[in-house]
């Protein structure tokens, strides 16, 4: 291994300020872009009522900075200054007053828009802006491009295979609620799940979209759910049999926390047969999975889990250092950046070195297929080492305590 890490963000955002989409729009759709505008603005007046000290605050401070989210010199040099040497990008740059996303909410609010002309046309826009801002340096890109196949399928297919065409793109993500649509787990959707497994492209979801409306402005209701609705569609696939007629298939759980997998891992696994009570359930499964369903972690589901916390560190030996992918949520104001080195010695300084490579890079490079020989220079002139990061480079992990921490397996009698 390197002195220097290969960090990769699996978490980061792009976008034009909302305005600058409309060169790539088609002129029929003007008007409603024009209404679409007219609503965030609305929308930005309204937080600046409320909130206007840290909004100004913020942009003013971090001007340069967050031309990056569209301009991609600028954005390399704020990837360097992180220590950055390849990224995932997702939509909407914009996270405190929405004024850099898709048109008509096409980015991490898909689900919400109902009419299917404009859920394509605000994904196609922002499709071609990331085909552009990926052709800068496509080796250190991971462009996530929307498809919102809850509308209409066959159309989702050929957006689907242009954009496997383009370089630096890696990936695509769908609305995260299918709302009245079929849900994942439907078999209409194999074409979609077919032509991303053969363009190498994994399917994501993103945090951000839940059902509001329900919600009466209570917001403590929408932190408590806001993990679950991303993650939803996983198990959707899982005990579908997704992986079983797409084994290739990799499905992104992003910016929705990684905890949610530890408990889960080992209560799925129990319905495979961890005691008597659940044999039935085994029985229900059975020719739907043919593994644990811990064991897809890792094969066919990731976690991109941002700005990880230290409980998840704590356990990564159960969620799987194989599965959870760092991030640093740039340019949003939740995430490290422009403080990434900092954050990373806070947080990963007692942790063995092979532990820190696969979670800041090596786990996103497998699952996206980065080449590590390509950015290797590259970070070797702005990766962090070990000793920048406090740690003892001498320190590995436990084979030991790696297996023990799925617990459950042998608890059950489940195997290795």
């Amino acid at each position: 291994m390197s002195d220097h890490y290969i960090v990769i963000s699996a978490d980061t955002h792009a976008g034009l300020p909302s305005e600058g989409y409309r060169e790539y729009l088609e002129a029929r759709y003007h008007q409603a872009f024009d209404d679409f505008l007219a609503d965030r603005q609305a929308r930005r007046d309204e937080l600046l009522e409320m909130n206007y000290e840290y909004i100004t605050g913020w942009e003013t401070e971090n001007a340069e900075g967050l031309r990056g989210g569209f301009d991609p010199e600028q954005r390399d040099k704020e990837l360097d200054a992180d220590g950055v040497v390849a990224e995932v990008i997702f939509p909407d740059a914009d996270a405190i007053t929405g004024m850099a996303g898709p048109p008509f909410g096409a980015g991490l609010s898909a689900g919400e828009i109902t009419d299917p002309d404009l859920a394509f046309a605000g994904a196609a826009a922002h499709n071609r802006f990331l085909v552009e801002l990926c052709g800068h340096h496509p080796e250190r890109r991971g462009g996530v491009g929307l498809v919102p196949i809850t509308h209409d399928i066959e159309r989702s297919v050929r957006e689907i295979e242009w954009l496997a065409e383009q370089p630096g793109i890696r990936g695509v993500m769908v609305p995260t609620m299918w709302r009245e649509h079929l849900p994942y787990n439907h078999p209409d959707y194999d074409p979609v799940w077919a032509a991303c497994q053969a363009a190498h492209l994994p399917v994501h979801t993103h945090s951000g979209e839940a059902p509001q409306e329900e919600y009466n402005g209570n917001i403590g209701i929408y932190l408590a759910e806001a993990a679950w609705w991303p993650a939803r569609p996983a198990w959707h696939l899982l005990f579908s049999g997704v992986f079983e007629r797409f084994p290739e298939l990799k499905f992104v759980v992003t910016e929705s926390g990684a905890y949610w997998a530890a408990d889960f891992m080992w209560k799925w696994d129990q319905y495979m047969g961890g005691g008597h009570t659940t044999k039935k359930m085994a029985a229900l499964l059975e020719g739907k999975i043919s593994r644990l369903p811990s064991e897809y972690f890792g094969s066919n589901i990731f976690i991109g889990a941002s700005t990880m916390s230290k409980e998840e560190l704590r356990r990564r030996y159960i969620i799987g250092c194989d599965v959870m992918m760092w991030g640093t949520d740039y340019p949003h104001p939740e995430g490290t950046w422009p403080h990434t080195v900092s954050r990373l010695r806070a947080d990963f300084g007692a942790l063995p070195v092979d532990d820190t490579a696969d979670l800041l890079g090596l786990t996103a490079a497998r699952c996206y297929g980065f080449d590590l020989e390509a950015l290797r220079p590259l970070a070797e002139r702005v990766g962090p080492t070990p000793e920048d990061l406090g740690q003892d480079p001498a320190l590995r992990s436990d084979p030991e305590e790696v297996r023990r921490a799925r617990w459950w397996k042998e608890d059950y009698g489940l195997g290795g």
